[in-house]
């Protein structure tokens, strides 16, 4: 038996992008297992992978706010211990920065990761025993792909990879139920770039749509600007809730239970579409072929009227106009709300079998 730890700590939609990869190998190498190194705030995303043994969880992101604290208080040891619990065969750095590299020489295991040209970081290259090259210009999910098969020697299926993954609404407690039900359409606004905020106005007008054709929407939200986003978005329509703040394994029992998603360029998208959920990813500055939403569930939609699309900035350069009714940032303006809904109302359609069509 093959025991691999992977190490992907971060961002959520990252993480969600290595999945299919661990579900190829799980198919491929029967009696394979995995542990799994993600920053504790992701920890309910690999945990819910059958292939996933054990989640160890790192806290990079908030070591740095206090290194001293975090390796005088012992957080930083109990973390090393951790990952020497365990025997390795093989150490997988499925992210390809330095911090990701640097985790890859506390494990006593030989270390496998992109190459020069290939990594994000070309200097964690140098931490890797055996070095993968893949192409820059593929999905995300592909490039992971191939690298688990290189360091698995298996070659990658050609099917569309699979994430893996079967939440359950039912696993919900008592409490957020009541959010579980029959038509319902989650919309995700929150994204952490300015420049992928799809306009304020056009998702107030896709929650007057959605509501008229008879569903609620359900808005998440994880910080407080995004609270008043979503409450923003809902005001004045009680078929629209915003939800409470909740946790990953929590949104995954809700996305369960809704019809569809509309979303920006960020996490929640992935893990919506990584539930299985028919989903539409509105894209502005953003290149979905790279790393956007992957998967039979999903569709995303990008304009070309401007020449700087896709600009891949986190702001915008052009100057929000003075008019109330302006779009901003310009990109969005041509995916209206009409035509988000229809794209998602065609997804959520049952597919009609020959013998019903006449």
């Amino acid at each position: 038996m093959t025991h691999v730890l992977v190490v992907k700590t971060s961002s959520m939609g990252d993480i969600i992008h290595a999945l299919p990869a661990v579900t190829d190998a799980r198919r491929l190498l029967p009696g394979i297992t995995f542990d799994w190194v993600v920053e504790e705030a992701f920890e309910d995303i690999p945990a819910s992978h059958p292939a996933v043994n054990e989640v160890i969880p790192v806290a990079i992101r908030r070591w740095r706010r206090n290194v001293k604290a975090a390796l005088s208080g012992g957080e930083f040891s109990q973390f090393k211990a951790a990952l020497r619990r365990n025997p390795y065969d093989l150490v997988i750095d499925a992210q390809g920065l330095m911090k990701s590299a640097l985790i890859t020489r506390l494990v006593d295991a030989k270390s496998v990761g992109l190459d020069w040209q290939s990594a994000r970081e070309p200097l964690s290259s140098l931490f890797y025993q055996q070095k993968v090259k893949a192409s820059r210009n593929q999905h995300a999910v592909e490039k992971i792909r191939q690298l688990f098969a290189e360091a698995l020697a298996y070659e990658v299926p050609q099917q569309l990879g699979s994430y893996g993954i079967h939440p359950d609404a039912r696993s919900l407690g008592e409490g957020l139920d009541k959010y579980c039900h029959t038509k319902q359409i989650l919309f995700n606004h929150g994204t952490a770039w300015e420049s992928k905020q799809w306009p304020v106005a056009y998702w107030q007008q896709l929650a007057q749509q959605v509501i008229e054709g008879g569903y609620r929407v359900l808005l998440p939200w994880g910080d407080e600007i995004e609270k008043q986003r979503a409450e923003l978005i809902g005001e004045g329509q009680p078929a629209a809730i915003v939800l409470p703040s909740l946790k990953i394994r929590e949104l995954m029992g809700i996305l369960a239970s809704v019809e569809g998603v509309v979303t920006g360029d960020t996490g929640l998208g992935h893990l919506a579409v990584a539930c299985g959920v028919p989903t539409v990813a509105v894209h502005g500055p953003t290149d979905p072929g790279l790393s956007g939403s992957y998967g039979d569930s999903q569709r995303s939609i990008v304009s070309d009227h401007l020449s700087c699309i896709p600009c891949m900035k986190r702001t915008c350069k052009f100057v929000r106009k003075s008019e109330t009714n302006a779009i901003h940032p310009p990109c969005f303006a041509p995916l209206t709300p009409a035509s988000v809904w229809s794209e998602l109302t065609a997804m959520m359609r049952p597919a009609v079998s020959p013998d019903q069509s006449g």
